[in-house]
């Protein structure tokens, strides 16, 4: 008998009946990291003591989630597969307890060497005893469309080529790895596809001034080279984190934040940046899986531009949560750090308060949050549903468009192949495109 999906399985439709989303932990195993990157507090070259997980301690947590209902977990870092034994270990026990989405990554450390001896056998052996496990997603770290300034910003030399040679082993195992983009300056190349200041007003048409006007459409010079070269490397699947960087980032507890203008943007760019990653998605979707929800976009493109928080609530320290490797503790997600909820299995989840958090722009959260924003509301009044559609036809028409490419993408499990026939009725190139900078290339 064919499996369904958990997403449509009784007991995820119950957990939304009772007002709450599938929960989700992500448990930061470790802070020591080998990787230099200038966006990140755990690089390499940081200062502090460094912290990893009991896995005693981390296979309790794994039971309390499984107890409360979690449906998925991920296992982040620093660099999670500096423990690649333990990290699979306890992948393994998740699937034991019967917790459906599992994910891990990498910062690309384990691709170097592709032309020595005996590199193409290990990475064998590491896709097989991945794929032993029950891993959902696999993300692969990519910073930007040329291999010289990524290499540069990790400080691994030669991992590209690596990547490269290590996608198909991947695919022959039944993982197929997603790239992960951090949003910076330098997405789509240095030089002349660095990204350019914007000084400008807060805007989101990029045909309202000259300089939005350059800046949109060096962005989408940006994530058009992005996307092309992931796909020409043999990615299957894409995903990117929107910048971590804040005016106040002193009580965030997960380190990959910085204050380097590699990863800075003001306000008025994000308005523009967001709108041409929107507008960029779509020309793509029929050669990568890409995760990236526009109905989340759209509400931070409408947040920046117009100065007030919109979209839905995120649901962290609702559904979602963060643990800390450094003692255990429970967040409510990752930058919240001055919210210490104490250990997870100490945790009523039933008595967390009603979602109305819009404080950073992390992915990891809010956009889950986006998707299941309209569903939760349905099932609390579908007259309140309908009303708020004829209110923003736009964003629910996006959010629709959203669902049925996220459907047409098998809901991006990275155990399967891409089913190219079905994610292509929903690859189209934007009419704004071609209205703007049309010597974009």
């Amino acid at each position: 008998m064919k499996r369904r999906h958990p997403l449509f399985q009784l007991a995820t439709w119950k957990r939304l009946a009772a007002g709450r989303i599938p929960g989700q932990v992500v448990i930061q195993y470790t802070d020591r990291c080998n990787a230099a990157c200038a966006q990140c507090g755990m690089r390499r070259t940081s200062t502090f003591e460094r912290s990893s997980m009991d896995t005693a301690q981390a296979r309790r947590l794994l039971d309390a989630a499984a107890e409360r209902g979690v449906r998925s977990v991920s296992f982040t870092g620093g660099e999670p597969l500096l423990h690649f034994d333990e990290i699979v270990e306890l992948m393994e026990h998740a699937g034991r307890l019967g917790i459906p989405f599992v994910r891990t990554g990498t910062n690309g450390f384990i691709f170097r060497g592709h032309e020595k001896p005996g590199w193409e056998d290990r990475i064998k052996r590491m896709a097989g005893r991945l794929a032993a496990t029950p891993l959902n997603t696999f993300w692969i770290s990519v910073d930007s469309a040329d291999a010289a300034v990524h290499e540069r910003n990790r400080g691994f030399s030669g991992i590209m080529a690596g990547m490269e040679k290590a996608l198909p082993i991947f695919h022959e195992a039944g993982i197929y790895p997603a790239a992960n983009l951090g949003i910076n300056r330098l997405t789509g190349g240095d030089g002349a596809h660095r990204l350019p200041d914007y000084a400008g007003p807060a805007t989101d048409d990029p045909n309202s001034n000259d300089a939005a006007r350059r800046f949109y459409a060096a962005a989408r010079n940006a994530f058009r080279r992005f996307y092309r070269m992931a796909h020409d490397l043999g990615f299957t699947m894409a995903n990117a984190c929107y910048p971590m960087s804040f005016d106040d980032e002193s009580e965030a507890v997960y380190a990959a934040t910085s204050e380097d203008d590699f990863i800075r943007f003001r306000p008025a760019e994000k308005a523009l940046l967001f709108r041409a990653l929107s507008d960029t998605i779509p020309e793509f979707r029929g050669d990568l899986r890409i995760f990236s929800p526009r109905c989340s976009l759209l509400a931070l493109v409408r947040s920046y531009a117009s100065g007030e928080p919109q979209g839905a609530a995120c649901r962290g320290g609702v559904d979602f949560f963060f643990v800390d490797c450094k003692d255990m503790n429970t967040y409510p997600c990752g930058y919240r750090g001055s919210e210490n909820l104490g250990r997870f299995w100490d945790l009523d989840l039933a008595a967390m308060p009603a979602p109305d958090c819009r404080e950073c722009d992390w992915e990891c959260f809010r956009d889950p949050s986006e998707m299941l924003g309209p569903v939760m509301q349905a099932l609390r009044s579908p007259v309140a549903l309908g009303r708020s559609i004829l209110r923003d036809k736009e964003a629910f028409r996006v959010w629709g468009e959203d669902v049925a490419y996220y459907r047409a993408c098998g809901f991006f499990d990275g155990r399967k192949p891409p089913r190219y026939e079905r994610m292509a009725r929903y690859a189209r190139t934007e009419s704004l495109a071609e209205t703007i900078a049309p010597s974009l290339s």
